[in-house]
């Protein structure tokens, strides 16, 4: 069952860049946006073996993601969670796929596919307004 209302639900669905933050080394938060796909439990995104991000969430894997709503900067969705699951992508598939989701030709895919990885973040809290 998800955290997430109802009524924000299509925040998660719609797709939005989101900021996800992670954990660095010293303690301190770093944000960056992401394209992202979920159910309403897991979050997924694409990304590298070969970034900060990465190093971030290997050594800490709690994270917040936030979206705002682009038709009402009021409204947002906060979900905290755990990135509990990463797998290899090697070819870039999930990639392309989240590609196409924001409007982007499918292409073939990114000069990094070697390194991608998609990270799955199960949602264990949410706050909205």
């Amino acid at each position: 069952m998800s955290v997430v209302p109802a009524d924000h639900l299509d925040l998660l669905e719609r797709p939005i860049v989101a900021s996800l933050a992670t954990v660095r080394p010293d303690g301190t938060p770093q944000v960056n946006p992401m394209w992202f796909v979920s159910d309403g439990s897991v979050v997924r995104f694409t990304h590298t073996d070969e970034r900060q991000k990465f190093r971030n969430l290997t050594l800490n894997p709690n994270v917040a993601i936030s979206i705002q709503d682009p038709d009402n900067p009021y409204r947002y969705l906060e979900v905290r969670g755990v990135v509990d699951l990463i797998t290899p992508d090697p070819e870039g598939d999930f990639y392309r796929e989240l590609a196409v989701r924001y409007g982007r030709d499918r292409g073939t895919g990114p000069s990094d596919a070697p390194h991608r990885v998609i990270l799955h973040v199960t949602i264990n809290h949410a706050t909205w307004m």
